[in-house]
């Protein structure tokens, strides 16, 4: 499985996905992949799986299929974006 969080680095969301991010390491253990849909090579992934707002947290499975998505905030919870991971 693979989730990936879709933000911009530099928007008003910012500083709630980085303390989630944060949040979400120490209280799991685990990192999860991010995403910048503004540098390059990342408009494929988010035309692929048509994320156009964000933050968007998108859960994958091995072969790429979506198991579930999370668009704008408030954020999902740390337990059911684990589930994922």
């Amino acid at each position: 499985m693979r989730v990936v969080v879709v933000y911009k680095q530099e928007s008003d969301h910012a500083r709630a996905v980085s303390d989630y991010l944060r949040d979400f390491e120490r209280v799991t253990g685990k990192q999860l992949e991010t995403l910048d849909p503004e540098q390059k090579g990342s408009t494929g992934f988010c035309e692929t799986y048509d994320i156009v707002e964000y933050p968007t947290v998108v859960a994958l499975d091995n072969s790429g299929q979506i198991q579930n998505m999370w668009r704008g905030l408030p954020l999902p919870t740390i337990n059911e974006v684990d589930y994922y991971v």
